[in-house]
């Protein structure tokens, strides 16, 4: 018998442009989960916690939980205001899924760390939460990501062969063998937007710096060559792995921003290309905020020869609150959110920690 959970999903991600907020319908009836995405918003993180989140492994331990609590309070002010905007019924909303803020990710280490306090947003809301969708993962023996794969297979599998989203860092799902496989491919806009400082921009709208530089052939050759990518998976990235193996080779190099563009751009673009040649993939559905990025998609034509699809803008912009609402539903539902092949975790997990209102 068919029934249907109503959700909100919340999502910010490492590249700190916005929280993303859906509001999505999902309908269970026997093994076919399909969704309907009713409204959805993104809002500016306020600059103070923007800085504060950045300069994370500065901040004393108090520091650190006025900010979680900052942080819930946030989320809760924009579920608000979200509610009133779209005239929403919130008698209606079965949960909010909060993805929360990803500070600190060593799954080597046992823990993850994404903040964003459960508690104050469930009482702040007068909603249920569902949040800290990863530890269990890892205690699992898992990476604790990626976690959107889940979704991608079921929710999106008539768009493409393949899903590739490049946030602040690019992660693919895909098929082989009748296993859905899915891993961290390479940096994407963190890089791209650090260099942006450089030369007083948020970051590089449409690549448009980027295609103005030159490609630098050493430093191509010198991030290529990162033990990263011949790893097999399963695998994912983090800021801990930029900081100490990336971004020393990035600046080693004197070049300009445009240079430096051009090069990271055609890094990700060789990347990613790799990937979905070796795999012999037909199809990729590209989403998250480098879809945006025109000469980054043009340079990863020259790398793919299959077909890139770039679906409508609230597609690009939402599938990943839209895809964590549908964990927190298949949570309520007392299903498995998570895959383990793509983790690496002993067996498929329902990961996320309840808070009542």
């Amino acid at each position: 018998m068919s029934h249907t959970r109503k959700l909100i999903g919340l999502m910010s991600g490492t590249s700190l442009d916005g929280l993303d907020v859906s509001y999505v319908a999902f309908s269970f009836n026997n093994e076919c989960e399909t969704f309907q995405l009713q409204a959805a918003q993104t809002y500016p993180i306020p600059p103070e916690l923007k800085l504060r989140i950045t300069m994370f492994e500065q901040l004393n331990l108090s520091e650190i939980q006025l900010l979680e609590k900052e942080l819930g309070q946030f989320y809760a002010n924009c579920v608000n205001e979200f509610i009133v905007q779209h005239m929403l019924n919130k008698s209606e909303i079965d949960a909010i899924a909060c993805h929360g803020q990803t500070v600190l990710h060593q799954p080597h280490n046992g823990f993850t760390l994404q903040l964003g306090c459960g508690t104050t947003l469930a009482y702040l809301t007068g909603i249920t939460v569902i949040n800290d969708f990863r530890t269990k993962d890892i205690l699992a023996g898992g990476q604790g990501a990626p976690l959107v794969p889940k979704g991608d297979v079921t929710l999106f599998n008539e768009y493409a062969e393949s899903f590739l989203n490049i946030g602040g860092f690019c992660n693919i799902t895909f098929k082989e063998d009748n296993q859905v496989i899915a891993f961290d491919c390479c940096p994407g806009n963190l890089p791209l937007n650090e260099i942006c400082k450089q030369i007083g921009l948020a970051y590089d709208p449409n690549g448009d710096n980027a295609k103005k530089g030159i490609i630098h052939v050493e430093l191509l050759k010198q991030l290529n060559n990162l033990s990263y990518y011949a790893d097999a998976p399963p695998k994912s990235l983090g800021t801990e792995w930029l900081n100490s193996q990336f971004y020393p080779i990035l600046f080693a190099f004197n070049l300009t921003a445009e240079d430096c563009l051009a090069t990271l751009v055609e890094h990700e673009a060789i990347q990613l290309g790799q990937i979905l040649e070796n795999k012999n993939l037909s199809s990729v559905l590209i989403t998250g905020g480098g879809a945006h990025n025109t000469y980054l998609i043009e340079r990863l034509k020259i790398y793919f020869k299959g077909e890139i699809v770039i679906p409508e803008k609230t597609l690009i912009d939402f599938k990943e609150s839209i895809i964590f609402a549908y964990l927190g539903a298949l949570y309520l539902e007392k299903k498995t959110n998570t895959i383990h092949t793509v983790t690496g975790a002993s067996k498929d997990q329902c990961c996320g920690v309840l808070h009542l209102p």
